[in-house]
């Protein structure tokens, strides 16, 4: 416990610099992927489809527009999900979501500031693969464009380092398409996953 006050006596030692037009927020760090619970059913068959939650290493860079506007965009390496029909995996997808916000900090310069933002997602699914029930089938899942929102804070430790930590939603809905043979089934599956994140910071 000792250590950890005097990690906090230091980081309170230094000023904090209020942000400015002009600055450059880096963070990186993960977040986990939490579909809703109900994705919808396929009509062709008699149970409902699942996707599971999915963890991955994420990235995100805000211009400052003005002290208290910027510009985001989000990035990530893939994040992998399972697909499951009638409580079974049938099946798993890749996806990368990159999405740009236009974020509002509602405190600059101070040691906690916080901001929220609503934006544009672009989610590409990739590597998609059957079993299960689906087994030797293939599946394919459309590229989805929807609306995203994000609510964060910033923790100062220095005039440049920060922690971060973030809430996100994206409106997710893709088109899925199983294919097999003298067999095609097409239907909509909706994904609308929140994402809660925890980064690293650093401003340029």
């Amino acid at each position: 416990m000792k250590w950890f006050v005097s990690v906090l006596l230091v980081c309170a030692a230094f000023g904090v610099q209020a942000r400015e037009a002009g600055d450059w927020l880096i963070r990186a760090g993960a977040h986990t992927v939490q579909p809703k619970s109900d994705n919808g059913t396929v009509d062709a068959l008699p149970a409902k489809v699942e996707v599971d939650d999915a963890i991955s290493v994420t990235f995100n860079v805000t211009y400052m527009v003005t002290s208290n506007l910027g510009l985001e965009l989000l990035a990530a390496l893939p994040f992998e999900h399972d697909i499951d029909i009638g409580g079974a995996t049938a099946a798993s997808t890749k996806h990368l979501p990159p999405t740009l916000s236009l974020v509002y900090t509602f405190n600059p310069g101070s040691k906690v500031e916080v901001y929220a933002g609503l934006g544009l997602n672009y989610t590409l699914f990739f590597d998609e693969d059957t079993k299960g029930a689906l087994n030797g089938a293939k599946l394919r899942l459309n590229p989805s464009w929807g609306p995203a929102v994000v609510a964060g804070v910033d923790i100062n430790l220095t005039e440049k380092w920060f922690l971060n930590a973030d809430v996100r939603w994206f409106d997710i809905d893709t088109d899925a398409k199983v294919t097999a043979p003298g067999l095609t089934i097409k239907d909509k599956v909706s994904i609308d996953p929140w994402a809660v994140g925890v980064n690293i910071g650093y401003r340029i």
